[in-house]
């Protein structure tokens, strides 16, 4: 089965620029209430994820919160590399065993531009039977 069936599209995912300040990212998952978001480069490549926890340590770090702190300091600090992203061509095996641990799972193709992410959710949907509406125009 092809993945891409699965995929919500990079232009449908809330992800963080990797050149922002941790503010600018704090102030993004806060908007769209995500536990854990993607983090690209400015051209496109997947970086990586920053999760609410991360946020929170960098936030309390060293005493009393102080936002204004946070607009000065790189997002690159908080860069997690634990949601490991599968290519395009990938098969749900592989997405099974990183959805296990993962929220979702980052697709990138094979220049390793991100294009979007498979959540556990829909997995779970394929694996329950359970019908999935698409659109009527699939990319």
């Amino acid at each position: 089965m092809n993945i891409m069936y699965f995929l919500t599209p990079k232009a449908q995912v809330e992800h963080i620029v990797l050149e922002s300040s941790i503010r600018q990212g704090l102030e993004k998952l806060r908007v769209h209430g995500y536990s854990v978001i993607p983090v690209v480069d400015r051209e496109g490549h997947y970086a990586g994820t920053v999760s609410e926890g991360d946020f929170l340590w960098a936030l309390y770090n060293g005493g009393e919160p102080d936002l204004k702190r946070l607009e000065h300091r790189d997002l690159k600090t908080l860069l997690r590399r634990d949601y490991l992203p599968v290519k395009a061509a990938a098969t749900i095996d592989e997405i099974l065993s990183r959805a296990y641990n993962q929220n979702f799972v980052p697709v990138v193709d094979d220049r390793d531009m991100f294009v979007g992410i498979i959540t556990r959710k829909e997995i779970i949907r394929y694996l329950a039977g359970v019908k999935v509406t698409l659109p009527d125009t699939v990319c």
